[in-house]
């Protein structure tokens, strides 16, 4: 398997792990802090990744080279999460599902300005192909629930966490100096696991752990290992072998992904015409599967980081 079909695989498990944290973090979102919730499930995936590190490519003392791209890409990743969350207090998911879907082509923009990444016309028809397919899926093809969609305050906070989020993929290729994407991804982490530990200490201290109920470690542990842990090192490992807004495409397919999990959770089935959507994202997928017409400005790594 090449390097580039590797990250396409990487990004395919990475969107159905990060469907499952909206599915599941929804029954917890209103029994813990927001920002208690994101440094734990920081810590818990710096833990996991430090020591899948240690098990597999080790950490080098090499690795420590400028410190400080750990803290930029932490603090990317960081304000992503803390943006969205405060967001989320006045827009409503749907909303802010929309506005999760501008991320690939703010990614393709980003890419361009810090790689000189080319967007071919066929990879900016697949991912217009894919954001109306997104769209499809999250407003139900309902054309009424489109039509009324409104842009707040809200919606504009969580905007700017999704830029940071853009601009985190291009940097992790423009930062790596040849680290394994675990040894990369803890590093990344760990630094955004100290700085959200400072902004959020009194609430964290505020946190009555013991008494927090069984639903809430569930979903946290999952958010943590899975939506988190997991998909940082998917994300590194996909960034170092692909375009950022090829990267970034795969947030399409989440929609559809989250309808699984609602219906493996006993929510219910979607109407069949939702199933249009799906398509879309699926065809727009196929499109950025096909090697590119235009060869990116920096290559992807070759070597195997697994």
């Amino acid at each position: 398997m090449s390097p580039q079909a590797r990250g396409h695989l990487a990004m395919l498990v990475f969107s159905a792990l990060v469907a499952g944290s909206f599915s599941l973090g929804s029954m917890i979102a209103n029994q813990i802090a927001p920002e208690v919730v994101t440094a734990a499930r920081f810590a818990i995936a710096a833990v996991v990744i430090g020591i899948a590190a240690l098990l597999t490519t080790g950490l080098p003392r090499s690795a420590a080279r400028a410190p400080w791209r750990y803290l930029v890409l932490g603090g990317l990743f960081a304000t992503y999460f803390v943006l969205m969350f405060h967001g989320l207090k006045t827009a409503p998911p749907v909303s802010a599902a929309a506005v999760f879907t501008l991320t690939p082509v703010l990614s393709a923009v980003a890419g361009w300005v810090l790689l000189r990444q080319v967007t071919t016309p066929r990879m900016a028809l697949a991912l217009t192909i894919g954001a109306v397919g997104a769209l499809w899926v999250i407003f139900k093809a309902d054309w009424q629930a489109f039509t009324a969609f409104q842009i707040g305050t809200g919606e504009i906070i969580y905007f700017w966490g999704c830029v940071a989020h853009a601009i985190y993929t291009p940097m992790v290729r423009k930062l790596n100096r040849g680290e394994p994407a675990v040894v990369f991804a803890f590093g990344t982490i760990l630094a955004g696991c100290l700085m959200l530990t400072l902004y959020g200490w009194s609430d964290i201290r505020a946190t009555d752990w013991a008494n927090l109920p069984m639903i809430v470690w569930a979903g946290l542990l999952y958010v943590s290992i899975f939506a988190t842990a997991a998909s940082f090192v998917l994300v590194q490992f996909s960034a170092l072998r692909l375009p950022s807004a090829k990267v970034m495409a795969y947030t399409y397919l989440v929609p559809s992904w989250v309808i699984l999990w609602e219906i493996a959770l006993g929510n219910g089935v979607p109407a069949a015409l939702i199933l249009v959507g799906v398509v879309l994202t699926c065809a727009a997928l196929l499109m950025l599967l096909r090697p590119d017409e235009a060869p990116d400005a920096k290559p992807a790594l070759e070597t195997d980081q697994s």
